[in-house]
């Protein structure tokens, strides 16, 4: 049997479609399964409320009306960020032409508050792309044209936007091309300033940097941060709103009225009654006078929510990876544990190096290098990323190190029988953690300053021989007058 070659005459546009198709097939089975059990007979997500599909506008509301669901979000992204962010060639205090290029573009453009800003949006929705503007285009129809490289371009902005205002317009349709079946062309819905007027502009794909946190089987959406935690976050606003209700309505109690059966009220006595009731329901009366009724006050209902809210927070945290105490508390974590602390900083740190350089800076560099906006690096072709250390301690911190590590050492130089168990250099390295160069500095100081006292000590020996000398002259001088 004759094998014949397959002829694969699908377009981008068509294979695009085909997945998305897919896409929208599977996702119409999930929305059909999701919190659905015991074959169908009990929806789960309708009966506690949930919506089973969820969308940008949904994460975008949470985020700005809701506490918990901001700090979700700008809790890693403020930790990340956190102190100067550098490219450096080599250790050399010589600063190179690519360092200062880059010291002076962040300079002029604020590249970091973009970035920040990209980050959020990326971490909101599916993705986001930070859009170029340089200075190769007259007008906004130039935009549909690849980057015009050469020795005089420069970036005059950039510009970060989300997945509702950056959707991709068409996408690569030759098969040869290295970026078939990627974006093509975006569409952008730009905000004049102090305006509500909107412009659309076809933006070719080399000025926009896509960025996507998340990904799984694809290389251009990711997953929002709120998706995990959407039904956990419903479940919070529900237990804090509800709290709030529950006290506005049972902390002040309801009042009940008896009649005397034998009382006799004319129409002037009820409304009189009703007059006083209220006033006193709206705060300008603080006493009733009646007859024939007796007003007794209904027992209040007001449970503490506590326990609850914190079962969801704990769900919000481990889904996250934020720890429970930094995601209620400061940005930096003062109020959490140690090991919260240092979890919550191999998590930035991890952040940083596995999404944050790979997805935006380095991207983000390498392009503006090839478009000569900024010069190659002179050495090997390579650069690296300076961050913060995010170990470092502040005043306070080292204030607090500094008092235990003088009552450490004053309780053991106090008992002489520890020093013989344990040598001081020994001390200073395991139970005081300094450096071996911190070591070397105490022992240096330790031989100077018994030198000192050596020179102090021979110094006063010659003092008294000279005292001596002297009283001998004199006993002499006396001697041979007599």
């Amino acid at each position: 049997m004759k094998r014949t070659k397959p002829v694969n005459n699908v377009s981008a546009d068509q294979l695009q479609a085909m997945q998305e198709l897919i896409g929208w097939a599977r996702a119409g089975m999930t929305r059909v399964l999701r919190g659905s059990q015991y074959s169908g007979a009990r929806d789960i997500y309708e009966a506690l409320g949930y919506k089973k599909e969820v969308e940008f506008e949904d994460f975008y509301t949470q985020y700005t009306r809701q506490d918990i669901a901001a700090a979700v979000i700008n809790r890693p992204v403020s930790a990340t960020w956190r102190g100067p962010v550098t490219v450096l060639e080599s250790d050399d205090d010589e600063t190179t032409a690519l360092e200062q290029a880059w010291l002076d573009l962040e300079n002029e453009l604020k590249l970091k508050e973009k970035f920040v800003r990209l980050d959020k949006l990326a971490g909101l929705g599916r993705y986001a792309v930070l859009f170029l503007g340089l200075n190769d285009v007259k007008n906004s129809t130039e935009l549909t044209k690849p980057v015009t490289i050469s020795n005089g371009l420069k970036l005059l902005y950039v510009r970060p936007l989300s997945e509702a205002n950056a959707s991709i317009f068409s996408w690569e349709n030759d098969p040869t091309n290295e970026r078939y079946g990627f974006p093509k062309m975006y569409k952008l819905r730009i905000s004049s300033p102090g305006t509500k007027d909107v412009r659309e502009l076809q933006v070719h794909y080399s000025r926009i940097l896509h960025v996507a946190e998340g990904l799984l089987e694809g290389n251009l959406l990711g997953q929002s941060r709120l998706e995990p935690v959407f039904n956990r976050l419903k479940d919070l606003e529900k237990l804090v709103g509800g709290s709030a209700e529950m006290f506005w309505r049972g902390a002040r109690p309801g009042y009940h009225g008896n009649i005397d059966p034998e009382a006799r009220m004319s129409e002037e006595d009820k409304d009189k009654l009703r007059i006083q009731l209220d006033e006193y329901d709206h705060n300008l009366r603080r006493f009733l006078v009646g007859s024939g009724i007796n007003i007794q006050e209904l027992a209040s209902q007001v449970v503490d929510p506590s326990n609850h809210v914190d079962v969801q927070i704990q769900m919000i945290s481990a889904a996250t990876g934020i720890p429970k105490r930094i995601l209620t508390g400061s940005e930096r974590g003062e109020l959490a544990s140690t090991q919260d602390k240092d979890n919550w900083l191999s998590f930035v740190l991890s952040r940083r190096q596995e999404f944050v350089e790979p997805t935006i800076l380095r991207p983000f560099i390498d392009l503006l290098i090839k478009y000569k906006v900024l010069p190659e690096p002179a050495k090997d072709k390579s650069y690296c990323i300076a961050w913060e250390d995010l170990w470092s301690v502040n005043d306070k911190e080292k204030a607090e190190v500094g008092k235990i590590r003088v009552d450490a050492l004053k309780a053991y130089a106090s008992d002489p029988g520890t020093m013989q168990m344990l040598p001081p250099d020994m001390f200073y390295k395991l139970i005081m953690g300094l450096s071996e160069e911190e070591i070397e500095l105490i022992n240096q100081y330790q031989d100077q300053m018994m030198k000192e006292a050596e020179d102090l000590a021979l110094s006063e020996e010659e003092e008294d021989e000279l005292i001596d000398e002297e009283n001998e002259e004199e006993e002499e001088d006396v001697d041979a007058d007599e």
